[in-house]
């Protein structure tokens, strides 16, 4: 299957001084705050207001679909006007969305509240770095985005437990505030400093025309469309297995310690899979990826024990998860270059972030309706099956970008 090509060069912007470094702040900053916060208070909000935890929780994955819808919008804007003001503008967002968090007198203006989050998560996360790093670096964006995810990745070590801290000593809606604080003084200043006021290579006025034509034909094609199915697909297997974890090894005989250290590792394979990312042959990403990705979960259903195995399939699920998020900062360019990069990602993202929203949740259910976690891995290893499937018989003659 074919697609139309935006590109056939992947043209560097060229990278501010310091640029990398000040976005790995932010990123680490930003996630800790607007991905992590809610997830690790969870439980000082639920005894101190009454409300239900999977009400508190369910505001979490309210956020991410928000997130998903907003980030088509956040794309274009980025590809027309530069990645500063939009970015900042996130932050501020973001800011006013924490205040609004800890100061919340109810559940449905706490529900409110992380609706502007989920906006300003589209706007200040993943998606739109990956796309600043890509056209800053071009050809050469690997090795900066994989710097960025494991720099990125110690934001739930690092903000979880200042979380439960603050939490613990000065309230939770006390704690929100302060929060609010650190991600307005740590990066609204290194965003406005080091993200570029606008692109350098934007396209003439007289090609705009051309150019949507070209991305309503890009979106709609096969390509594209199988594409992003199969990153779906492959997105939601993974989250469902490795986010219930805890349940899937108590299953099979392990402790609620050892079932805890196994979750906790899956973040440690996540790093060495953000590692090891690069040298997978590009030719060969998806395919290796979503073969893997299906054998770790398949292990999962199938061993009853020991615990070390489990979780040593756990963690190599973790290292599938670390390069998906590679995959999905990637591919796109790979296939259809930089031009309009933030408007095809958004597009391509929104779903994947709903998966990842839906996944923990669906997990569980599907584990209670099938009877088992066991089960549960079974099914998921047979959505990761259909991913591999399509990778193999679909994707292969796809376009790319050298």
């Amino acid at each position: 299957m074919t697609a139309p090509a935006l590109s056939r060069t992947l043209v560097a912007e060229g990278a501010p001084r310091g640029g990398l470094a000040a976005l790995c702040i932010t990123q680490t900053t930003g996630g800790g705050i607007l991905y992590y916060a809610l997830p690790a208070a969870v439980h000082p909000i639920s005894m101190d207001t009454g409300w239900d935890p999977a009400l508190v929780t369910g505001a979490f994955s309210a956020a991410l679909f928000v997130s998903a819808a907003a980030g088509i919008l956040v794309g274009r804007v980025l590809d027309r006007t530069g990645p500063r003001n939009l970015i900042v503008a996130g932050s501020l967002t973001g800011v006013f969305a924490l205040i609004l968090v800890g100061l919340a007198p109810n559940l449905p203006v706490f529900y409110a509240a992380w609706l502007v989050a989920g906006t300003a998560q589209a706007a200040v996360l993943y998606q739109p770095a990956f796309t600043v790093i890509s056209r800053w670096y071009g050809p050469a964006r690997i090795r900066p985005l994989t710097i960025l995810t494991l720099t990125a990745g110690f934001a739930s070590t690092i903000f979880a437990p200042l979380i439960a801290a603050l939490s613990n000593s000065i309230g939770w809606r006390a704690a929100f505030l302060v929060l609010a604080g650190l991600l307005g003084v740590i990066t609204i200043p290194l965003h406005a400093r080091y993200l570029n006021r606008s692109w350098t290579s934007a396209p003439h006025r007289d090609l705009i025309a051309t150019d949507r034509t070209v991305l309503r034909a890009v979106r709609r094609s096969p390509a594209f469309i199988g594409l992003q199915a199969l990153m779906v697909l492959l997105c939601f297997g993974l989250y469902a297995v490795t986010l219930n974890l805890i349940p899937v090894l108590m299953e099979k005989g392990a402790d609620y310690t050892t079932a805890a250290l196994g979750f906790g590792l899956v973040g440690a394979g996540e790093v060495g899979g953000s590692l090891l990312f690069a040298a997978i042959p590009a030719t060969a990403r998806i395919s290796v990826v979503t073969g893997t990705a299906t054998g770790a979960i398949l292990v999962l259903a199938l061993l009853p024990g020991p615990a070390p195995m489990l979780i040593a399939a756990g963690m190599l699920a973790g290292a599938v998860r670390g390069c998906h998020t590679l995959l999905q900062a990637t591919v796109v360019a790979d296939r259809w270059g930089t031009t309009s990069l933030g408007t095809l990602q958004g597009s391509f993202a929104a779903p994947i972030t709903a998966a990842a929203a839906l996944a923990p949740a669906a997990g569980s259910a599907i584990a209670n309706w099938l009877g088992s976690y066991t089960s549960l891995a079974y099914a998921m290893a047979a959505i990761t099956g259909t991913a591999a499937l399509i990778a193999a018989t679909r994707l292969s003659r796809g376009p790319k970008v050298r």
